[in-house]
């Protein structure tokens, strides 16, 4: 990529997407092309393509999604999949009309078999069922690989896709009706220290495990992919270690103070039981994740008090 490139961030003020504009400002690079909701919905079919006519970016970055935890994407799995398939759509198919060089699809590690071997390869993608909670996000997020699968194919196009694992930051949603387990359990913890309780309850049985990805790091895995990743072939995002929930609750109690106990609603789903990433493929590219999890989690938690807590 030269700096003078026009870069089009889908999504620029989410997590993920505040994140990659925070890069590509440390970066240098000054020419991006950013519109919030109010002035482009990206739902909208012909929204999108007068935006890219008019613009017409070199590079392609879709971090715009409709994301959530295990609640949001069991209660609403109709909105998590039209959305998502509207987005996507849209954004791949307009960059393929208006030229751009290269687009980069932000997934998930949902895309993958509930049951998949650890570590999850790439290869493993549609080799299973997936989990039930979050199937619909995760069929969105398969139709939008294939999708850039096709362009490259058919088209000649370089489209790109990346699959993140379990994802936190500044910028998080910490709503406990929609927000994913780690920014739950940091506000659930600090509200808890407030009102002195002597216990915190969390979901499910406490067992499965997670693998956490400061936004930060993913940031700087997507301009090493922008620069060094050809190929339509999915590669996976990730640590390469994980941690089972109840490490995860106990660091996060450390960490805002809480010294209650711990309580676990088994009565409400794990979801997978284990999402541990391969990573071979993207450290075979010379990237490795710079902040290690305790330091991530404090400085989201003092981002969290700055930001929303009262």
């Amino acid at each position: 990529m030269d700096k003078s490139d026009k870069i089009f961030v889908a999504g620029h003020r989410g997590m993920v997407g505040s994140a990659v504009m925070r890069r590509l400002k440390a970066e240098a690079f000054s020419n991006v092309a950013t519109r919030g909701r109010a002035q482009l919905d990206l739902t909208n079919e012909s929204a999108v393509a007068k935006f890219f006519k008019e613009e017409r970016p070199h590079i392609v970055i879709v971090a715009a999604a409709k994301v959530g935890g295990i609640k949001a994407n069991n209660d609403y799995p109709v909105e998590f999949l039209v959305e998502n398939l509207r987005i996507q759509n849209n954004v791949i198919r307009s960059a393929y009309e208006n030229g751009v060089r290269k687009l980069l699809f932000l997934g998930s590690s949902c895309i993958y078999p509930k049951f998949a071997p650890q570590p999850i390869l790439e290869s493993t993608l549609l080799s299973g069922p997936l989990e039930p909670t979050n199937e619909a996000y995760a069929i969105a997020k398969i139709a939008g690989i294939k999708l850039c699968q096709a362009f490259s194919r058919e088209y000649g196009t370089n489209f790109i896709s990346a699959m993140p694992t379990s994802l936190y930051g500044p910028n998080d949603n910490f709503d406990l009706e929609t927000s994913h387990v780690l920014a739950a359990l940091l506000r659930k913890a600090r509200e808890a220290k407030k009102r002195n309780d002597q216990k915190l309850v969390v979901w499910g049985t406490g067992k499965p495990r997670r693998e956490f990805l400061h936004v930060d790091d993913l940031a700087s895995a997507c301009l090493l992919l922008l620069e060094k990743y050809d190929s339509p072939e999915i590669i996976n995002v990730g640590c390469g270690e994980d941690i089972s929930i109840v490490e995860l609750a106990e660091l996060i109690c450390e960490i805002v103070g809480f010294d209650g106990q711990l309580a676990w609603d088994t009565t409400k789903p794990d979801g997978t039981p284990r999402k541990l990433l391969d990573v071979s493929k993207i450290r075979a590219l010379g990237w490795r994740p710079a902040i290690r999890l305790r330091d991530g989690i404090k400085g989201t938690y003092d981002w969290f008090v700055a930001n929303f807590a009262q």
